[in-house]
């Protein structure tokens, strides 16, 4: 039983959005949102599809891989297995799976896989608001942000998500919290092209990140790996 909230990484669509040529040894975009989000100390799955399942699995193992196989026939999220969901690609669909995936969670945050600049902090932060609201989101400046963040008790209506518009709905049926943070990097979701080299500039790498999280968890008198 996972004693904490998720992360479910969603990375959907295109692969281009995700994916770029590796420079100077520097992860792409979905392999540096992924190690922020590893970095939190949370769990973590990915929900992806086929063409990026070997980028994800680079950083995560294969159980926490989870794959959207398009259009096969109708199953809703109960037809998890390991690696494949024969379902409609759409972020409410690859919600309903995660979820699903991890249902003893005491809730889920979601986060799109194109977002390499939101902060640790900002991830345990909206973790932590989950333990008294049923839904709570980072928000900067006034404006609302990434991850959204649903609480367990939500579990039965989230892994019922049957599109996009399902998961909207289900935000606007429920009281919001807003999480205000100091972190631009909760709003900003990245194109390849024309941003990906600001972001690898401004990302440590694995091995600042693996470190820095060591030294957090020695300062919080927490062993771990």
């Amino acid at each position: 039983m996972h004693a904490s909230p998720v992360i479910i990484v969603v990375a959907v669509g295109g692969a281009s959005r995700f994916l770029e040529p590796e420079a100077q040894g520097a992860a792409s975009l979905l392999g540096a949102t992924l190690a922020q989000a590893m970095g939190s100390g949370l769990p973590v799955v990915v929900v992806t599809t086929e063409a990026l399942a070997g980028e994800a699995s680079r950083h995560l193992a294969s159980r926490d891989v989870l794959v959207l196989k398009p259009g096969l026939d109708s199953a809703g999220p109960e037809r998890v297995e390991r690696r494949g969901l024969n379902a409609i690609q759409g972020v409410g669909i690859a919600m309903a799976l995660g979820v699903a995936a991890r249902p003893n969670a005491k809730g889920w945050l979601v986060l799109p896989g194109d977002m390499p600049r939101v902060q640790v902090s900002t991830l345990r932060q909206v973790a932590a608001a989950l333990r008294e609201h049923p839904i709570a989101y980072a928000q900067h400046h006034g404006r609302r942000g990434h991850p959204v963040g649903f609480g367990a008790a939500l579990y039965s209506e989230l892994v019922s998500l049957p599109d996009d518009e399902g998961a909207r709905r289900l935000v606007a049926r429920y009281p919001s919290h807003a999480v205000d943070v100091e972190d631009a990097g909760s709003q900003v979701g990245l194109e390849p092209v024309d941003e990906l080299h600001d972001a690898r500039a401004a990302w440590p790498g694995p091995a600042a990140l693996r470190d820095r999280r060591l030294a957090d968890r020695h300062a919080r008198g927490v062993s771990g790996r």
